[in-house]
C-alpha cells in the first residue's frame, strides 16, 4: 500500500463528459428555462475524490465546441487532471436534458446520435496511465458503441496488467441502448473486469430478476465472485455494502432541501472510493464500512439540494458536520 500511495494519480476515470441541461424555474411566457451544468457520472465521481483531496484525471472526448470548452474548464477548475481529455472537431459534445419529477428523481433526454463521448478510440487511450494510477472507474455508457467500447475495453486490459483496482457503476441509460439485451450484455462484460461495484436498487432487479437485494448480491457473486466489494444504493431507503460475508446496511439521511437527485449517487460512489484510497480493500472492519455509508449517504443527501454536480461537490467538514447532525 505504501508503494500504490507513490503512484501520480489515485483515481482515473474513463467515459461521458456532457452538459446537463438542469430545468431552472419557469420565464414569464411560462416555459421551462434550463441551466448548462457539467456533468458526466465519472467526472461527477471524480470531482468529489478531488473534494476529499484525492489526485485524479479523466480520459475522454468532447466535441471542439462552445460545451466542450466549458466541459474542461470545469473538470479543470475542481483538480481533474485534463491532459487525456480529446477534442472531436467533427462531432458535437454529448447533450442531456434532464426533468426533474415531483419527487426529486430526475429523467433524462440524450442528444449523443453521435455525441463525442462515443466516439473515444483506442488509440486515444495512453497506456502510460495505467502505470500511474492505483485506481480505475468507469461506467456503463462508454460501452454503447463500438468505438468507445473498444477503448474502454484496452483500458481495463491495462488496468488488469498493471494491478490497477477497478471499479465499475453500470449507470444505466435505458433510451442510449439499442436494446436491453445490449445493456445486459454489456454490463455483464464490464463485471468480468471489476473489483468494487457500485449498482442501484432498479439496475440489481433488473440484471439479476431478484426483488431481494441479497439475493440479487448472491446471483453476481456466483457468476463473478472476484468482485470484492459490492454497494448497492437504494435511494430514500439508503445503502447498504456487502463485503466478504458480511452485509452492512445504513439508512438515507433526507434532506428537506432536496430538489433534484442528479449526481447523488456519484456523490455517494465518490465518497466510498475516497474511503478505499485511504484504507484499501483488506480487513474492512464493519465499522469501517458503517463510518464510510454514513458519510457517503451524508454527501449524497447534501447534494439533492444543489443544481447540477460536477462544480459543487460538498467539502468534507460540511459532510461531516451534516453527518453528525443526522446520526446524533
Amino acid at each position: 500500500m505504501c508503494e500504490d500511495r507513490k503512484k501520480e494519480y489515485d483515481v482515473i476515470a474513463l467515459g461521458e463528459l456532457l452538459i446537463d441541461f438542469t430545468e431552472n424555474e419557469i420565464s414569464n411566457q411560462g416555459n421551462p428555462m434550463f441551466e448548462a451544468n457539467p456533468g458526466g457520472a465519472p467526472c461527477n465521481v471524480l470531482a468529489m475524490l478531488q473534494k476529499m483531496g484525492n489526485k485524479t484525471a479523466f480520459i475522454g472526448k468532447v466535441g471542439d465546441d462552445f460545451f466542450g470548452e466549458q466541459l474542461k474548464k470545469a473538470i479543470e477548475e475542481v483538480g481533474i487532471d485534463s491532459a487525456c481529455l480529446v477534442k472531436d472537431k467533427e462531432v458535437h459534445t454529448t447533450l442531456a436534458l434532464v426533468h426533474t419529477c415531483p419527487d426529486g428523481d430526475s429523467d433524462f433526454s440524450f442528444y449523443r446520435d453521435p455525441g463525442a463521448d462515443m466516439m473515444l478510440t483506442e488509440a486515444e487511450v495512453p497506456e502510460n496511465m495505467f502505470r500511474k494510477t492505483r485506481m480505475f472507474h468507469f461506467g456503463s455508457l462508454s460501452l454503447t458503441h463500438d468505438l468507445v467500447r473498444k477503448a474502454t475495453l484496452k483500458a481495463l486490459k491495462l488496468a488488469k496488467e498493471n494491478d490497477v483496482l477497478i471499479s465499475f457503476d453500470p449507470n444505466l441509460r435505458e433510451p442510449l441502448w439499442p436494446s436491453l439485451e445490449e445493456a445486459r450484455c454489456q454490463i455483464m462484460e464490464g463485471l468480468k473486469y471489476c473489483d468494487i461495484l457500485k449498482i442501484s436498487d432498479n439496475e440489481i432487479r433488473w440484471l439479476t430478476g431478484k426483488e431481494d437485494y441479497s439475493d440479487g448480491v448472491l446471483w453476481i457473486r456466483e457468476r463473478f465472485p472476484y468482485i470484492r466489494l459490492i454497494l448497492v444504493s437504494m435511494g430514500r431507503e439508503g445503502s447498504r455494502a456487502y463485503y466478504q460475508e458480511r452485509m452492512v446496511e445504513v439508512p438515507a439521511y433526507i434532506n428537506n432541501g432536496t430538489i433534484e437527485t442528479t449526481g447523488a449517487g456519484d456523490t455517494f460512489y465518490g465518497c466510498v472510493l475516497h474511503t478505499i484510497c485511504e484504507r484499501g480493500l483488506e480487513e474492512l472492519t464493519d465499522n469501517d464500512i458503517l463510518q464510510m455509508l454514513q458519510f457517503a449517504n451524508a454527501a449524497a443527501s447534501l447534494i439533492t439540494a444543489r443544481k447540477g454536480a460536477l462544480r459543487v461537490m460538498p467539502e468534507k467538514e460540511e459532510i461531516e458536520t451534516f453527518c453528525r447532525e443526522k446520526t446524533a
